[in-house]
């Protein structure tokens, strides 16, 4: 008998699409992190929590497993920048008491590129051979294991500029988001799809907010700015 985690449970139908309860909810938690960490509101990390959970569940069962593995990732992260956005150093703090944006160095931005590339081709691989490794958990091959291993990767990186409050993560999930989108269309899950779409839409958005703000601390003398 299907749950309401398993995919196969419909919640609704719209348009000929079967809506299972785990793809609406997975979907909603996400569009609501998003859009509170586009507004650098602290509660975008609890939210992420949830999401994380249930976008494990749905993975599992489409044999995305790269994504899968990340919300694992996801879960600790959300935790770690709930702490680190809640309690900064005193240099860093902005005039709410939580951490400021700031702008990440040269050095930081070739390294996220080496990374990309060397994760992708390293992760892909694997994911490749996991159902090979491992019959008895991934009973099915990986669904395009180097689209979803770049998801991955590049979801890693965004995530911990995130915590930091690095301005550039946004122009790396808007990467991710795109890739995504078209990846999730393709594997049927397409309310997903649709999420990643709207998604693009609120990274911008968090991209111009976070530049606005970064900017509005030379308004306050008291507030140093960190790069």
């Amino acid at each position: 008998m299907a749950t309401i985690f398993d995919i196969r449970n419909e919640f609704f139908n719209i348009m000929g699409y079967s809506m299972s309860y785990i793809e609406f909810f997975g979907v909603i938690t996400g569009l609501a992190a998003t859009w509170l960490s586009a507004r650098a509101h602290i509660i975008s990390w609890p939210v992420g929590i949830v999401n994380v959970i249930l976008s494990f569940i749905l993975y599992y069962q489409v044999h995305l497993y790269p994504d899968m593995m990340l919300q694992l990732f996801f879960f600790i992260t959300n935790i770690m920048g709930w702490w680190r956005w809640s309690h900064p150093k005193e240099e860093e703090a902005d005039t709410k008491k939580e951490l400021k944006v700031s702008f990440m160095k040269p050095a930081q931005r070739m390294l996220t590129l080496a990374l990309t590339v060397t994760g992708t081709l390293l992760l892909g691989s694997f994911a490749g051979h996991l159902h090979h490794w491992f019959p008895g958990v991934f009973s099915a091959p990986s669904s395009y294991p180097f689209a979803d291993s770049f998801i991955m990767i590049m979801s890693i990186l965004a995530t911990f500029y995130m915590i930091q409050k690095k301005v550039e993560c946004w122009i790396i999930w808007l990467l991710v988001d795109l890739a995504a989108t078209i990846l999730y269309y393709v594997k049927g899950i397409r309310f997903y799809s649709l999420e990643y779409l709207i998604f693009t839409v609120i990274v911008t958005f968090g991209l111009i907010h976070w530049i606005k703000e970064y900017r509005s601390y030379s308004n306050h003398p008291a507030s140093s700015t960190i790069t």
